[in-house]
């Protein structure tokens, strides 16, 4: 009863229950003997109900809180439907949500720690290969009987594991830019000729030293950010390069129409795998035909790059063989 009465809002009910039930009597009692003997009975039934009703009140209340409190403790099978009467109930109610919201939140803390480790993992497995093949080659220049021969190749190798080294690092900076959603795309319009040409540009020399022909077809228009859509379209041909031998050929398709922004990118190399199709766009996956220069991060980082931008990309096989790629960046909502 005290820890009821040091409620201040039902103390103060109370008071004004009791006030009335006064003055009520002194009025009856005033008039005749049983007027003011029935206004004390009734004042006092009416406050006793009172008191009897908000504590039952405080109690479910009390017991809300408590469960509240498991909730917040990690308690997982608190079930707040037990509470169904009138404001216990739409309090339920705000607290059911709050609930749900929270297990979403926890369960998504667990994958993103989860994810994170997994990611560190992949990162420093893939750092590794070629900071060991780095260690080796400066212990193989610091021999005395290294020739200036196999300096001057140790030396290009080593260039160009420093250069993978450095791509990679770039290409997890961005991934993760994208991730955290910190990268403002801007909307720019080039004719698609001229895109397609600065965006294969990074890699023609690379394909003229393979021998390899690229064939570029374009038409109409393209609108995005076109630093970005560049770098998820250099990516995809990279990757069509390694995969394609020494003559082969890559053929880039850009087309525009009112609904949408098409490019096709296809090759002549081994094609990709049934097994590895629905996979290739994961990161850090490795395909079984992938060389000891894939790192698994290049086609995940186009679909990223894509994705932000309402498009799509997507792997098929192409009626004559090889591998083919196809983008598109949609002009509406999808």
């Amino acid at each position: 009863m005290i820890k009821i009465l040091k409620n201040a809002e039902l103390s103060l009910s109370l008071k004004l229950m009791l006030l009335i039930t006064v003055l009520g009597s002194v009025y009856g009692f005033s008039r005749d003997s049983l007027t003011g003997a029935v206004f004390l009975s009734s004042g006092l039934m009416m406050s006793v109900i009172h008191l009897i009703c908000n504590a039952y009140r405080l109690s479910r209340l009390k017991a809300m809180s408590i469960d509240v409190g498991r909730i917040l403790h990690g308690d997982e099978d608190v079930n707040f439907n037990a509470y169904t009467e009138g404001e216990t109930a739409i309090l339920e109610c705000e607290l059911s949500k709050m609930t749900i919201m929270l297990r979403e939140q926890q369960q998504n803390l667990k994958n993103d720690k989860v994810y994170l480790a997994d990611s560190l993992a992949d990162i420093s497995h893939q750092l590794r290969t070629p900071l060991t093949s780095l260690n080796l080659i400066n212990s193989l220049l610091s021999r005395p009987d290294c020739t200036e021969e196999k300096r001057r190749e140790l030396m290009i190798e080593m260039r160009g594991l420093l250069g993978r080294i450095d791509w990679l690092i770039t290409a997890l900076l961005n991934m993760s830019k994208l991730d955290a959603g910190t990268v403002k795309f801007r909307q720019e319009t080039i004719s698609m000729k001229d895109f397609l040409s600065k965006a294969t540009m990074p890699i023609q020399i690379p394909m003229e030293l393979r021998e390899q022909k690229l064939i570029i077809e374009a038409d109409g228009e393209f609108s995005g950010d076109i630093h970005w859509t560049c770098e998820a379209v250099g990516n995809i041909i990279k990757n069509c390069m390694e995969h394609t031998p020494d003559g082969g050929r890559i053929t880039v398709i850009g087309n525009d129409n009112p609904l949408y922004t098409e490019i096709v990118i296809t090759d002549t190399g081994c094609g990709i795998s049934k097994e590895d199709l629905p996979h290739i766009f994961e990161r850090f996956y490795k395909g079984k035909d992938s060389g000891d220069s894939s790192y698994g991060i290049g086609l995940a980082l186009a679909r990223k790059i894509v994705t932000s931008q309402n498009g799509t990309l997507k792997a098929f096989d192409p009626p004559g063989g090889g591998a083919g790629f196809e983008m598109r960046f949609y002009k509406g909502t999808i």
